[in-house]
């Protein structure tokens, strides 16, 4: 299944915290339409990414701001997590970041106002981006405001150069604004996580990013995900082919 994800126009990915024994370790997740693929892995770098996307991806990438997703395809970046970069603005001393992240919430509450309406299909995406161009240009040029300011130049500047990556939704149909779909796929492995303290050994991790891959995958297609172990159990003892989790792709 790893092997389809490069070849995807859109996907999801993130990470979480786990351990492999005593080592550090985190739980992996690339989300795409149909099917999930997990990994466990000793590391947060780049190549983890490049392991499953490859060199080859060139579809959307659905994350949030870590630098070890930046080399890989066209990227969006998580608006909720945006928001809730916006929300430490309102919450510092300083007026000047106050305002600023004010400015900058209102303009996403009346940006995700319009995105609810694309979702409940009650506006077209077309007719979406049209409505987006003054909200669009209002934050960008928040963004370039708080960039000659010393208190905000650090987060303005970095928002400011790769604004790009702010507007993948409103330019690409089939593009989410958040990574809710990633964030949520994860959420049975930080529970597991937290009941089992991770994994003893390399071979455990296999095990359980498998399992993660077929549970996520079954409830993304809609079936029984221990209808299809059984199948794959089955086959293997019949000396068959286990049944495809692609095949609804």
């Amino acid at each position: 299944m790893a092997l389809a994800l490069p070849g995807e126009a859109v996907l999801n990915g993130d990470e979480s915290p786990t351990k492999e024994g005593l080592a550090k370790a985190w739980t992996w997740t690339f989300v795409a339409a149909t099917f999930s693929v997990f990994a466990l892995r000793t590391s947060r770098k780049a190549q983890v990414v490049l392991e499953f996307l490859g060199d080859s991806f060139t579809g959307v990438l659905g994350c949030d701001r870590a630098k070890m997703y930046w080399a890989f395809g066209r990227l969006q970046w998580c608006w909720a997590h945006l928001l809730r970069d916006f929300q430490s603005l309102i919450d510092r001393p300083c007026p000047v970041a106050r305002r600023l992240g004010h400015d900058l919430q209102r303009q996403t509450r009346a940006m995700f106002e319009l995105w609810n309406r694309v979702r409940d299909g009650t506006l077209s995406h077309k007719a979406f981006g049209e409505q987006m161009i003054p909200i669009r240009s209002e934050v960008e040029a928040l963004l370039l405001r708080g960039k000659f300011d010393p208190k905000l130049r650090g987060f303005c500047s970095e928002l400011w150069k790769y604004r790009a990556r702010l507007w993948t939704f409103v330019d690409v149909e089939g593009v989410e604004p958040t990574n809710n779909a990633a964030e949520r796929a994860l959420r049975p492995a930080v529970i597991w996580r937290k009941l089992c303290f991770g994994t003893q050994s390399a071979q455990g991790s296999r095990f359980v990013e498998r399992m993660l891959t077929v549970i996520e995958t079954c409830r993304q297609q809609k079936r029984n995900s221990f209808d299809w172990m059984t199948q794959a159990v089955q086959a293997h003892f019949a000396k068959e082919k286990a049944p495809s989790l692609l095949a609804r792709v």
